[in-house]
């Protein structure tokens, strides 16, 4: 396969990864209610092209994650947005650079890790699908944990006063959903990813931009 033939490939995947983010960002696939709670879908395209296409691919689409994020929190805030956004002041309560950090940084490096814990564990366990499942679950959990941490170290007294509640009424909250939707959407990862990771090989492999070196 000719270089150009398999930029434009990678270009076309890329596009393909971005339009279903967005798609997910701006409806409610991106976020799935679940009796009184929510749980979100958009770390799965992240997590699939880290797995799939490596950690690079990952890293890319976690900004993207990290932008609709963004976008979303500074157009259409609500009473917490401004942990996601420097531009947001609600109540005399603002963002700022660590904002930034907390809607990026955690993003991205859930793309970059995946890909490279998958690489990891599929090079000792030659196991595919259970590889995808493994780094799939466990940075579902880094990932949750780095935005929630983030905002109750940056930002836990302005939390706290956004909601009208304590720092231990935030750090309960926090815990909350660390028990509930974090344990969901882990187990969301855990399932799909493996499955979409075996649909879509395939067709990475034959394009020559999947991430590892398959028989």
């Amino acid at each position: 396969m000719s270089k150009n033939k398999q930029k434009i490939q990678r270009l076309t995947l890329a596009a393909f990864f971005i339009a279903i983010e967005v798609v997910m960002a701006y409806t409610p696939i991106g976020y799935i209610p679940v009796g009184a709670l929510s749980i979100t879908t958009m770390h799965l395209p992240v997590i699939l092209a880290g797995v799939l296409c490596g950690p690079a691919f990952g890293a890319a689409m976690g900004f993207v994650f990290g932008l609709t994020s963004f976008l979303r929190a500074t157009f259409t805030p609500t009473i917490t947005s401004f942990v996601f956004s420097p531009f947001v002041s609600v109540g005399g309560i603002s963002g700022n650079f660590w904002s930034l950090v907390i809607v990026f940084v955690p993003r991205i490096l859930l793309g970059f890790l995946s890909g490279v814990m998958f690489r990891f564990f599929h090079g000792h366990m030659k196991n595919e699908p259970f590889a995808a499942a493994l780094s799939a679950a466990i940075n579902t959990v880094l990932h949750t944990l780095g935005v929630l941490g983030g905002i109750y170290l940056f930002f836990a007294p302005q939390y706290a006063s956004a909601l009208g509640t304590s720092l231990t009424g935030v750090a309960a909250l926090l815990l909350g959903v660390i028990a509930s939707n974090m344990l969901l959407e882990t187990a969301l990862a855990a399932v799909t990813i493996p499955l979409l990771y075996k649909a879509l090989a395939p067709s990475a492999q034959r394009m020559g931009i999947l991430s590892i070196a398959r028989a």
